[in-house]
């Protein structure tokens, strides 16, 4: 059977029907991947399934195309529900259904946190045939929007399943359970499998499929994997040094606090590097516009905390860098595999001090190989120091002032303040300076 699998070249194949394929074909999908072939099979034959794959090895199509397929047929409001353990997941979720439906008249609806309520409502009273939605977002509209159930759901889908069966949306997910029916399909897919497998009983997967398209915790062979052990007080200026050596590549840059992420991009903006942060800390708004620059290429270089590590696909990111080492050691297979997706090469380098030398080692046992050193030259580095301290020095100011009006204007200073990454430089950095 195995052999037999490796042989399929086509959707057609797959059993998928023609006007899907058209679809894929318009999305330069012309092959399945891996995990679509194994998994697409066993799904229209009505099985539940457990996906394990690489991310950005096209999951997402894996169960979307047999849910728009069996769609076709029944053509029923509130048809499937999708669910993501972040915003901007389910939005990219979201954006793939419409773009595979688009010639049938699919209508999805989006559900997240930091999003008009009452939009949300109007697009659900539309009943659509999608719903992708957060845990946290789908329970309120599930208690307090007149008119919504989920009763009528065929297909359930849990992306990400290891975020989704940890403690964080336990009890939203229990919530979510209870509210739809048993009969069902579920499907659980991820980069990453953990222990939290065998709460998958409480999600009432009837005989499910197991797939693994990768080894249990694996990177791409496209993904070149390095680290620098650096001395924290010049973490900033190796950061500084690979992203001037590298700066036509597209970046971006892990930190542990969403703090970190404000003082990185402001810090890098003063050395004349076009930076962005991201963090869970600003509206979904901000977060939209910052990832919307990114892809734009307005902005090369994105600072951001895990909450944009799990799949987002923006093919053009060239290098990821671990400013932080993640403290969860299998959060770094989702950070790294924002690069090298889809078949293309990348750079993931992280720079370890002295203080996470422990979470670094666990990372290697994880993927079992010793990563080799990025090489550099540490005079050469330090050239960098005393430039890099002034623009430390300016961004602890310009943070300090932040706070201050923060504070003085209920809370508005951080908004204003994020504005001026969206500029375009320095110059439109100043005149909102002037401004105030």
């Amino acid at each position: 059977m195995e052999e037999e699998r490796e042989e399929v070249k086509s959707f057609k194949e797959l059993g998928i029907v023609d006007e899907l394929i058209e679809a894929c074909d318009s999305l330069g999908w012309k092959n399945p991947s891996k995990i679509q072939a194994d998994a697409i099979p066993h799904a229209l034959e009505g099985k539940d399934l457990i996906g394990l794959a690489q991310t950005g090895s096209g999951k997402t199509g894996a169960f979307a195309l047999p849910i728009i397929q069996a769609l076709l047929v029944a053509k029923q409001a509130f048809f499937a529900c999708v669910l993501s353990p972040t915003r901007e997941l389910a939005i990219q979720i979201a954006e793939q259904f419409e773009a595979l439906g688009s010639g049938n008249g699919l209508r999805c609806a989006v559900l997240v946190g930091g999003v008009d309520h009452v939009q949300q409502s109007i697009a659900l009273g539309k009943r659509p045939h999608i719903v992708v939605a957060t845990p946290g977002r789908l329970v309120d509209h599930l208690s307090n929007t007149k008119g919504f159930s989920l009763r009528t759901i065929k297909y359930l889908v849990l992306d990400e399943a290891d975020r989704l069966l940890n403690e964080d949306f336990e009890k939203s997910l229990d919530e979510i359970l209870s509210a739809i029916p048993r009969e069902r399909r579920t499907y659980l897919f991820s980069a990453t499998m953990t222990k939290k497998v065998q709460k998958l009983q409480r999600a009432c997967l009837r005989n499910p499929v197991k797939i693994e398209a990768s080894s249990k915790y694996s990177t791409v062979d496209t993904l070149k994997q390095q680290y620098r052990f650096v001395p924290a007080k010049y973490k900033n200026c190796y950061l500084v040094y690979i992203l001037i050596e590298k700066s036509a590549s597209t970046s971006m840059v892990f930190t542990r606090t969403c703090e970190a992420t404000r003082h990185l991009a402001l810090m890098l903006r003063n050395l004349g590097l076009r930076a962005i942060p991201i963090s869970g800390q600003m509206t979904q708004a901000k977060r939209l516009g910052a990832l919307n620059k990114f892809k734009a290429g307005e902005c090369n270089i994105l600072i951001c905390t895990d909450v944009a590590s799990r799949g987002l696909d923006i093919p053009s990111v060239d290098m990821v860098i671990n400013y932080d080492i993640p403290t969860n050691s299998k959060d770094y297979i989702h950070r790294v595999g924002r690069t090298a997706r889809a078949g293309r090469s990348g750079v993931a380098i992280s720079l370890v001090n002295q203080y996470e030398l422990e979470w670094y080692i666990q990372i290697e046992k994880l993927i079992g190989k010793k990563l080799p050193e990025f090489t550099a030259q540490e005079e050469e580095v330090l050239l960098l120091l005393e430039r890099v301290t002034e623009a430390e020095r300016l961004s602890r100011m310009k943070l300090k002032e932040m706070g201050g009006n923060k504070r003085r204007r209920g809370g508005e200073g951080e908004e204003e303040e994020v504005e001026k990454f969206q500029g375009k430089g320095k110059k439109s950095s100043n005149k909102k300076s002037k401004r105030r």
